[in-house]
Parts: structure tokens; sequence; C-alpha cells
């Protein structure tokens, strides 16, 4: 669903997330450390109610290069290695997007909580992983896309750790570009658009080259989302680029071939130019270098000012070759198993 969030839905991850989160004991003493490709990552150890395996967790993995200066608008770039120990045992910041929208959400959740850290910088991903996994041993992996129309939501929100332990599996988490920074478009090379949906493509390529390291199978990974998180996963199936990087997909309420999703036009495109133009006070013709010389504060008020309108994907000939209901009627697909459903 791209629309408004229901209180019945909201209602139930918010049970769902205290389920979890209550039954979890952090143990310091005992923090595992992981050496991938980039450099080494000192994690955590929660404990899951209801069972006395515990999982190792790391959070706020960069899979690509921080999206600012001159790669806003651009597509990710592989992340720098770092020589140091990077401490993976704290919650990253959400990419930026609507602070108006999340502060709708709080009225579907019981207690006071605090306002999320939001930055450009936000292309991590968070990991969980058993414990007490045989050595040696590469467990199924499952990767998941958050939903939230495009414009909010994060890898924080879904914590893997009862995943991880109740089916002795590897739970990956990822975020994405949000917004006007994950979908703005002109249709040009300036920007080109699909960054939020390329950001995915990174990542899945990232936990090909490094779930290993984590006790994760690469040879068996199931992509799996949400709402937008579903489209985006039915998104990946279609595309061209993520051939290989997964073997099988479940979308729970969502489909790539739903209305809006997509730009079908280059006039489509322009709707939604002179929407940001309005929001952020730029012009359209030297809208992108605009765009470019923003803050990260600024572009938050343009999020904040556009509030609830994602902005939609667009067929580039590369990661989107034709809309997604012609490549399905042609059978260019990647071959996966596919299981779908509502939530």
């Amino acid at each position: 669903m791209l629309g408004k969030p229901t209180h019945y839905l909201y209602n139930k991850r918010a049970q769902y997330e205290l389920d979890i989160r209550v039954g979890i004991d952090c143990h310091n003493n005992s923090r595992p450390l992981v050496d991938t490709k980039y450099g080494k990552l000192l994690g955590k150890t929660n404990s899951v109610k209801a069972t006395d395996r515990q999982v190792h967790v790391f959070l706020g993995i960069p899979f690509a290069k921080p999206p600012v200066g001159e790669l806003r608008f651009a597509p990710p770039q592989s992340p720098e290695p770092w020589s140091d120990i990077r401490d993976a045992s704290q919650r990253p910041p959400m990419c930026i997007q609507s602070m108006a929208s999340l502060d709708d959400l709080k009225k579907y959740f019981l207690g006071d909580f605090p306002p999320p850290r939001l930055s450009e910088d936000c292309l991590i991903l968070n990991i969980y992983t058993p414990a007490d996994r045989v050595q040696n041993s590469l467990l199924t992996v499952m990767v998941f896309i958050h939903g939230g129309a495009f414009i909010i939501g994060g890898a924080n929100m879904f914590d893997g750790s009862a995943l991880s332990a109740y089916e002795n599996i590897v739970v990956v988490s990822i975020q994405y570009r949000l917004g006007i920074l994950g979908f703005f478009s002109t249709g040009k090379k300036e920007a080109p658009g699909n960054y939020g949906y390329l950001d995915q493509v990174a990542a899945l390529q990232w936990v090909q080259e490094n779930i290993k390291d984590f006790g994760g199978d690469p040879l068996s990974v199931t992509l799996f989302g949400e709402s937008a998180g579903a489209v985006s996963v039915a998104a990946q199936v279609v595309s061209p680029l993520s051939k290989g990087l997964f073997h099988r997909a479940i979308t729970e309420s969502g489909t790539a071939m739903m209305p809006a999703v997509f730009a079908k036009n280059q006039k489509e495109l322009l709707i939604f130019q002179l929407l940001v133009a309005k929001a952020s006070g730029c012009h359209l013709v030297p809208i992108v270098s605009c765009l470019k010389k923003k803050t990260a504060e600024e572009l938050l008020e343009i999020s904040n000012a556009m509030d609830f309108i994602p902005l939609p994907a667009r067929v580039d000939g590369v990661l989107f070759p034709k809309l997604p209901e012609e490549l399905w009627a042609c059978k260019e697909v990647n071959d996966v198993a596919l299981m779908t459903g509502v939530n």
C-alpha cells in the first residue's frame, strides 16, 4: 500500500516490535568481531525471549559511499575500506525524509519515542546472525526492504533478531535513499532518477560479496519487503541489474505494476519536477544544480513541504529497460521463485 498507513497495520507492527525488544539483552562482554573485505566490524550480542539462542548483531554497515556532494542524484559507489575496527553496535541514522509524515505515525504507537537521527549518509545495512551457528556452515539469507511509500522508513524500524533466532537464518535489513534524494529525475543524464532502486542493487551486491563472513550463503538469498518494500522487491525481480543477486522473492502488499509507481512519459516526470521546484524555491531549468547546493537541513525542509508525495521511478533503459508490465508480458524477468500476498 502506498497511501496513508492504516491504524491496524501500524498497531500490529508496534506490537511485533514490542514483543521482540522486550526480550533483548545486550551482552557487551561478548561482542562479536567480523573481518569483511572493507574492514573489521565490532557488533553486539542480543538475546531473544522464548528461546535460549543468542544473535550477533551488526548495525550501520556501509554498502556504498555517502551519496553527498557530487554523488547526490547519482548512482551509488562502492564504499571506502577502513583500517580501524568499526563499531557496529549503534543504530545508524535513517535517510533524509519527511518528519511531518513520521510525526503522523506516532499516534499509532504507545509511549514517547525520540525523533530519529536523519542523514544523507545513510546507505547502510543491518545484519542479524545466529551466535551458535555451526562453524563454517552457511545459512539461508533473508534481505528485507522496508516500506513507507518511498518517502519514510528505515532499517532500524525492523529488528531481525527474533527471525534470525527462531528460523536459524541470517537476516539483513537495508536502507535506500527516499523522496527527492531517492527518486527525483529530469529524465536526463544530470538527474536520471531511480537512485533508491540502485541503492537496493548495491546492497544486494554487497551481500553477495560479504555475507559469508557472517555465516550467510550467497547462493541462497531471499529478498522480501512490505508495502513500498514489496514494490521494490517486485521491481528488482524485473531488473536485469539484479540478476543472480537473489534467488527467491516475497512481496507483501505491493507490486511494481501499481499505478503511479512508474512515470509513463516525460510529461509525467515534468509534473513532479514542478512540485519539487515549488517546494524547493528552485527554478525549473537549473533545478538540479540548485538542489545540489541545498544543505541537508534545507532538503529536510523541502521533504516536509512535500509531505506525503512519493516520486515515481522511470524507464531508464538500464535498470528498467521497459515498464514492469511489459517485461512480465515478454517474460523478460529474473528466474526466481516468487511468493506474493497482502497483510
